[in-house]
């Protein structure tokens, strides 16, 4: 018979005590616990703050205003303060009906207008092409619109004061001949608004280019022609709302410079905006400062507009898609 071992009654062992997890506090210290995550502790950005603007930039954007204003108080302070007879608004109010001002005014807003347009109809459909069909021949005309920076606007008026003569003389017995004195028009000059073309070209190219990187072109063309949709209805329906921002910065930079360009017209013998303020600044400095001031206003308003327009075009082009995604 076997023998029994007694065995020791064996005592209850007390459970241990888990860890105590870290405290959002523990973890994040310094920041309170409404800016903390419930479950998981990690701080929480709140909506709606921003964070303070540092003592650097306030100091550039006060010396960026100030190398801006100064100049234009000094000269507004100018045109209305007469020593002698104190201040007066006589320099303004003879602007409005000085001789040829609001002539080469309308001139310079119309070849700033045909200036846009044609320089959007070569570069659209040209940029447009080559994204679809022939990238690699991409360098090819970003070189070629970027020759203008590269050519100085007194060899350009050159060459094209050198074609303008040529043209009478050897063309004069062909229809030709009407042409070339149709372009030199003192009421609209159409060989500015070439001129003025290439001059622009560049920055259009830039402005077109940098949009159409950032939509996927092939996709939205192949989808609108899977649908049936034509070439003029891809292009005008299709591309051109999705590069309204970019259509209104081309614009932006081209009425930019057409309103200031100088040389060209001089050297040609036309008088738009830019040249009627340097013809009349020798005989009459107050108004001459006073149309510079005013010019600028008109710039910087027409501007303003051009970009508030592609802002509000581009984001009303948008909301209809994020709506159309909300939708089950």
């Amino acid at each position: 018979m076997a023998a029994m071992t007694p065995t020791t009654p064996t005592t209850p062992t007390t459970p241990a005590t888990p860890a105590t997890p870290a405290t959002p506090a523990t973890r994040y210290p310094g920041l309170r616990e409404d800016t903390r995550e419930p479950d998981t502790g990690a701080p929480v950005r709140t909506p709606g703050r921003r964070p303070r603007p540092r003592i650097w930039r306030g100091a550039v954007l006060a010396l960026a205003g100030a190398y801006f204003l100064i100049p234009l108080i000094a000269s507004f302070v100018f045109t209305v303060h007469v020593p002698g007879r104190g201040i007066t608004f006589e320099a303004y109010t003879e602007l409005l009906s000085a001789d040829g001002f609001t002539e080469s005014l309308l001139l310079s807003l119309g070849l700033a207008a045909a200036t846009i347009a044609l320089s959007l109809l070569l570069a659209v459909p040209a940029l447009v092409a080559v994204r679809i069909g022939s990238p690699r021949l991409r360098p090819v005309v970003e070189v070629m619109c970027m020759l203008p920076l590269v050519v100085p606007p007194i060899a350009l008026v050159t060459g094209i004061t050198t074609v303008l003569r040529w043209g009478p003389d050897h063309l004069s017995r062909t229809p030709l001949y009407q042409t070339f004195i149709a372009v030199q028009n003192e009421k609209f000059p159409v060989v500015l608004v070439l001129a003025y073309t290439v001059l622009a070209l560049p920055f259009v190219h830039r402005s077109l280019d940098a949009g159409l990187r950032a939509i996927d072109v092939p996709t939205l063309v192949e989808a609108a022609r899977s649908c049936g949709a034509s070439w003029p209805y891809v292009v005008l329906r299709v591309l051109l709302p999705n590069l309204r921002a970019s259509l209104a910065g081309a614009a932006f930079l081209t009425l930019a410079l057409v309103l200031g360009e100088f040389t060209i017209a001089s050297l040609l013998g036309f008088q738009p905006f830019a040249v009627w303020i340097v013809s009349i600044s020798g005989a009459q400095a107050r108004m001459s400062v006073a149309v510079s001031i005013l010019s600028l206003l008109i710039t910087w308003l027409l501007l303003i507009a051009l970009s508030r327009a592609g802002t509000t075009t581009s984001t009303a082009g948008a909301a209809p898609a994020t709506t159309s995604r909300k939708e089950p």
